[in-house]
């Protein structure tokens, strides 16, 4: 078994507020959207081979009564490993951090900032990876 890929689905209350963060911030680009009246419910943001995905609680409702309870318990955790943190560091100023810059037993320096809708975002940068 070879697994292809794996993309996080971000739940959300709205899409829109997260957009400038991956759009401008991370250079990330919006390859598919689905509107629900004036909102969005669903969207794919991009950066090379790397996505994620954000759909709205209320599409969720909709798509996914069985588990929609669930998927509101709380914010979702990512890590992501890049090849220069201070660039990372300069495209996330002034956003919230919860987690300082640190060095890890495991060789990464690491920042954590909350994307607009409040999930928890890890960037790493290994100095050697073996």
């Amino acid at each position: 078994m070879a697994i292809k890929k794996l993309t996080p689905i971000l739940f959300v209350e709205r899409i829109e507020p997260v957009l400038p963060f991956w759009e401008q911030h991370l250079g990330f680009i919006k390859t598919a959207e689905v509107p629900d009246g004036n909102a969005l419910a669903f969207v794919i943001l991009q950066q090379g081979s790397l996505e994620v995905m954000y759909q709205s609680y209320a599409s969720a409702d909709k798509e996914l009564p069985a588990i929609s309870a669930h998927i509101r318990k709380g914010p979702s955790f990512l890590y992501v490993e890049v090849d220069d943190l201070a660039s990372i560091k300069a495209s996330v100023k002034g956003m919230e951090i919860y987690m300082p810059e640190r060095a890890t037993f495991y060789g990464s320096r690491e920042i954590g900032i909350k994307d607009p809708a409040g999930h928890f975002i890890t960037f790493a940068q290994f100095e050697h990876r073996p």
